[in-house]
């Protein structure tokens, strides 16, 4: 398991304890914290897991955004045939990571796997309800009672309603891939590249890997059993989504496909609606594209 960090000692603290209550064997997984330049006391914290989890910490220096460089560290280090990728402040269900291991190992291919995350808001929205349900001792029963009262389920949510929980035949199921809890083989992830490290502001660092785990053959697949709860932070909606905005410009330069030229135009078309509206103008997959132009990705 690798997370990144960046100055959220108390986040990063009830994930770690999270961690210690996975029902897989502590001798069967590893943690690897990897921070992004710390002011805090993020060290000394990780350092008092060490007797209860397998865990390695990696420190690089504060140079700015570069979330995508110390999961990269993380995913070079990782001694697993499984790279689960969970943020700073996610709690993980107890059989979260049984599970995302039991995707992998009953697919008859690579599979990039979405775990199921209660409790993100876009804007810090309703911070104070959520952290009043929030039983940081109790991810199992904080999720269990979110259940019973349906609030704060998974936001994408929407886009299961509108594509169904089977999204990987999907021309861009990688929208969906969202890095606070997925997971890929590692392997895989080396041999495409890994991070692309010139994202240095918030926003599409997961969605690109996600498309590049998609054209070299991942299957997507949601397993609602890999749950996990993504804790209140300060955060800006307006300021994400501006930041976010260079970086789908980046990836449309990148690529060069009608698909992903689709992603700076995001505030003008539904982000949800994305896979429609490739159906609906019939844009090419992007490998027909690419091949049809004489180019490669």
């Amino acid at each position: 398991m690798v997370i990144p960090t960046y100055n959220r000692v108390e986040l990063l603290r009830h994930t770690l304890e999270s961690m210690v209550g996975q029902s897989l064997p502590g001798d069967q997984f590893e943690v690897l914290v990897v921070d992004d330049g710390s002011t805090d006391s993020t060290a000394e914290m990780v350092d008092s897991f060490r007797g209860q989890l397998n865990l390695r910490y990696f420190f690089q220096e504060d140079e700015g955004y570069r979330a995508a460089k110390a999961r990269n560290v993380g995913i070079a280090a990782a001694a697993g045939d499984v790279c689960v990728l969970i943020d700073s402040g996610v709690l993980a269900q107890s059989g979260c990571l049984e599970a995302h291991l039991e995707s992998h190992r009953t697919a008859d291919g690579p599979v990039a796997v979405v775990g199921y995350v209660y409790c993100f808001n876009l804007d810090n929205e309703d911070a104070a309800q959520i952290n009043q349900i929030i039983d940081f001792k109790d991810p199992d029963g904080t999720i269990a009672t979110l259940d019973e009262k349906g609030v704060w389920l998974d936001v994408r949510e929407i886009f299961y309603g509108m594509y169904g929980d089977e999204f990987g035949g999907l021309p861009a199921p990688w929208l969906n891939y969202w890095t606070c809890n997925v997971s890929a083989r590692t392997d895989q992830l080396r041999r495409i590249g890994m991070f692309d490290e010139e994202f240095k502001r918030w926003g599409g660092e997961d969605i690109d890997l996600g498309y590049r785990l998609h054209r070299d053959g991942a299957h997507f697949v949601l397993n609602r059993k890999a749950a996990a709860i993504h804790c209140p932070h300060e955060k800006s909606f307006d300021g994400n989504n501006e930041q976010a905005a260079s970086n789908y410009e980046y990836m449309a330069a990148k690529y060069r496909t009608p698909i992903v030229d689709l992603l700076p135009r995001i505030g003008e078309l539904n982000y949800w609606e994305l896979n429609n509206i490739i159906r609906d103008q019939n844009l090419p997959m992007c490998a027909d594209y690419l091949a049809a132009s004489g180019r490669e990705a």
